[in-house]
């Protein structure tokens, strides 16, 4: 992808991130003993797949980006899942979601070029 393109879709990509964030949250209010029952992640996850849907009918994706999105988004999941982990340890370990939410945002930072390396400016 080009840098342009890539400026240009990082509001997709964030929004995917923060819908898989919410969703987690969602389903962990509503079915997780351990979560005290609020609307908010409720009412944040239906904004976000609302902005997701505003940006997707706005202009079409470019080539790669679905798949970019969709691992922001497990990545919003898992990385939710190690968070309430690690406040209660009682639900189990926090290190599998952990190292699935860091591949992840390595292997989407590696797609948009983030790691490649600068190009010197001859002085």
């Amino acid at each position: 992808m080009e840098k342009q393109q890539i400026k240009a879709e990082r509001k997709t990509l964030i929004l995917s991130a923060l819908a898989g964030l919410c969703g987690y949250g969602t389903l962990a209010v509503l079915f997780s003993s351990y979560v005290t029952f609020s609307i908010f992640p409720v009412l944040a996850f239906a904004m976000a797949l609302y902005c997701l849907y505003q940006e997707y009918m706005r202009k079409p994706m470019a080539e790669g980006v679905p798949a970019l999105a969709s691992a922001c988004f497990f990545a919003g999941v898992f990385g939710y899942a190690a968070l309430l982990r690690a406040e209660h340890p009682d639900m189990g370990s926090n290190f599998i979601p952990l190292m699935i939410t860091l591949a992840l945002l390595f292997w989407v930072s590696y797609k948009m070029g983030v790691m490649d390396k600068k190009e010197k400016k001859a002085a």
